[in-house]
């Protein structure tokens, strides 16, 4: 088994540290993108559109059937 000396477990430590702080700097700058609405629906802007009308259409229906129920009685 190898053994090392003390200066090498701390540059060691130090190293991981390093590259650790890297990867906490990449994954929160990718959060942060991920999270932003704004930019999500300007990238996909043509598929919001179609979904924010197929969903009015579908409440619209759902709620002029419900009027109708209630008419009809």
């Amino acid at each position: 088994m190898a053994t090392r000396t003390p200066e090498q477990i701390r540059a060691s430590i130090e190293d991981n540290r390093v590259q650790l702080a890297h990867s906490l700097e990449r994954l929160r700058a990718e959060v942060t993108e991920i999270t932003d609405w704004r930019k999500q629906i300007a990238t996909h802007q043509k598929q919001v559109l179609i979904g924010a009308a197929a969903a009015g259409f579908i409440l619209g229906g759902g709620i002029a059937g419900i009027v109708g129920l209630f008419r009809r009685r």
